[in-house]
């Protein structure tokens, strides 16, 4: 056997055993039903991967809700598609935009409110699929929000509806009641070098 059949037959072998382990996970993973998932962590990109499963979703004629707490004064890339083509999805903005340009607690709490009772609505909607509350997580470290009232609507949902909740942070307790958690980590990012955010690609 030559060095190349050699190390073909140790593939073979090694994608055999990973595809025996994949398999059995697949076969061992047998309960059907929503799934709520945490997008954390400092780095770019969580609210463009729940807006990646927002597409998802749309591609099975899914119906989906999404909330977006803090942004809303200057509208991204996906937020102008749904808003354009995709009248399947709700889409909803408290609209103040950063807190820290705001400086207004007593108003961000209210706008806050307000946007959560929308949130607890689709929460309780069994008709949607998929529910995206984006930058949730503030509004829990701020103590904006009631932290148990958020985390009981989350738990309390439709069996079949799953949740995205995206932002920073977001503490143990939700880390602890959602399904998946996946950290996006900043590694380097343009913008600390002077590097102007990008139309299409930041926002």
């Amino acid at each position: 056997m030559s060095d190349e059949q050699s190390k073909n037959e140790r593939h073979k072998k090694a994608m055999e055993k990973q595809k025996a382990k994949v398999d059995a996970r697949i076969e061992a993973a047998d309960t059907e039903r929503g799934v709520a998932i945490l997008l954390t962590g400092n780095g770019k990109g969580k609210s463009s991967s729940a807006f990646g499963m927002v597409m998802r979703a749309l591609g099975y004629d899914h119906k989906v809700g999404v909330v977006q707490f803090i942004k809303g004064e200057q509208l991204s890339g996906e937020e102008l598609y749904v808003k354009k083509h995709c009248p399947q999805v709700e889409l909803y903005q408290m609209g103040t935009g950063f807190t820290w340009n705001t400086q207004d607690r007593s108003g961000d709490i209210r706008e806050a409110e307000n946007t959560w009772a929308v949130a607890r609505r689709m929460l309780a909607d069994d008709s949607l699929d998929l529910v995206v509350l984006d930058e949730l997580t503030y509004m829990i470290a701020y103590k904006y929000l009631d932290e148990e009232k958020v985390l009981q609507a989350i738990a309390d949902r439709p069996r079949e509806q799953s949740v995205v909740v995206t932002g920073r942070g977001g503490g143990s307790a939700l880390q602890d009641l959602v399904d998946t958690v996946s950290e996006v980590k900043d590694i380097k990012h343009a913008f600390k070098s002077g590097i102007k955010a990008r139309k299409g690609v930041d926002y």
